[in-house]
């Protein structure tokens, strides 16, 4: 009889640890989850509070875009070989003027009007076997030359598209490669020429537009 007993007693203690056991596994587990609940939410607010507080990107041109508010003047020369022609020019560009020469800048954009007397119209052919060799000659690493004839509000112009190397900034001596166009306006003896300039990835087609089309006989 004192066997049974201690038969029962044992056996009672070993089925309190199992259960207790169980028990503690079973709290274990709903703590484990509850932690990992909370990590979650955690985790949510922060990515949210983090993506509500980053700044918007600010926003810029690329390298050589003009302003849309740029302001166009109309430029007129009074002296050199021929000054019967107006044109829009960029305002506030600096200007240089050399014989029948004038040029405008601002940055890394460029407006070249030259004029000078000849006896017969441009063409695609004369531009093309006369004027593109002289500028393989005087543009850095001259490339892509095309001639085509095009109409403006002047009328007929026979236009000439190439790129090539700027000079040389005299601060920095960074090179831009530079996408020209160059029309050519014709009249009664005169040739006027329009060179426009800027880097070959600014978007400057708008503006370059206003500028050829502003061209005006007097």
């Amino acid at each position: 009889m004192a066997r049974v007993h201690v038969f029962g007693v044992v056996g009672l203690v070993l089925a309190a640890a199992v259960t207790a056991g169980c028990s503690g596994a079973t709290s274990g587990s709903g703590s484990s989850s509850g932690s990992s609940s909370g990590s979650g939410a955690a985790s949510t607010t922060a990515s949210a509070g983090g993506s509500g507080s980053s700044p918007a990107p600010t926003e810029s041109n690329p390298p050589g875009d003009i302003p849309d508010n740029q302001a166009f003047v109309a430029y007129q020369p009074s002296g050199g070989a021929f000054t019967g022609f107006t044109v829009k020019v960029p305002e506030g560009w600096a200007r240089t003027s050399q014989g029948g020469t004038t040029v405008f800048t601002d940055k890394l954009n460029r407006v070249q009007i030259s004029a000078a007397a000849t006896s017969s119209a441009p063409t695609v052919g004369s531009v093309a076997h006369q004027v593109v060799p002289q500028l393989r000659g005087q543009v850095p690493k001259f490339t892509s030359p095309k001639v085509s004839t095009v109409t403006r509000k002047a009328g007929g112009a026979v236009l000439l598209t190439y790129q090539g190397d700027s000079a040389a900034n005299p601060v920095t001596g960074k090179v831009v490669r530079d996408a020209f166009e160059r029309y050519a306006f014709y009249r009664q003896g005169h040739e006027v020429d329009l060179t426009l300039s800027g880097p070959v990835n600014a978007d400057n087609v708008d503006p370059w537009r206003i500028v050829s089309d502003s061209f005006t006989w007097k």
